[in-house]
């Protein structure tokens, strides 16, 4: 989406709602963007908020991901244009997709673990 905002997260809410197994529920970890907090979110019935505490950025691993993309291919670069900004952007983030164990390495917190029993 071009924006972000209260109509872009219901739409996202609801594409989350949709691939949501029946009877389980999606638990979404998120910032306190005011998009994210707000009470005009229509919240599926399968979806539950867990919000970070504010100004914890080693808890959000999107952290992780933004700073490795500013790291690898946006440092120390100026672009002639909004458009080649937002073609760069496109770009970078088409690349990191491809990198499914880069995200993954990016995103882990060992102390986040799931134990396994016996």
């Amino acid at each position: 989406m071009p924006e972000v905002g209260i109509e872009a997260m219901n739409v996202h809410l609801t594409a989350i709602s949709e691939t949501v197994g029946v009877g389980a529920i999606a638990v979404l970890v998120l910032d306190q963007a005011g998009w994210h907090t707000s009470a005009r979110l229509k919240l599926p019935d399968n979806i539950v908020l867990l919000p970070l505490p504010p100004y914890a950025p080693e808890l959000n691993p999107i952290e992780n991901i933004w700073e490795y993309m500013r790291q690898n291919w946006f440092g120390h670069q100026v672009w002639p244009s909004y458009k080649a900004i937002v073609d760069a952007c496109c770009e970078a983030w088409n690349k990191l997709m491809r990198m499914a164990e880069r995200i993954a390495s990016l995103t882990q917190r060992s102390w986040a673990a799931v134990a396994v029993t016996g």
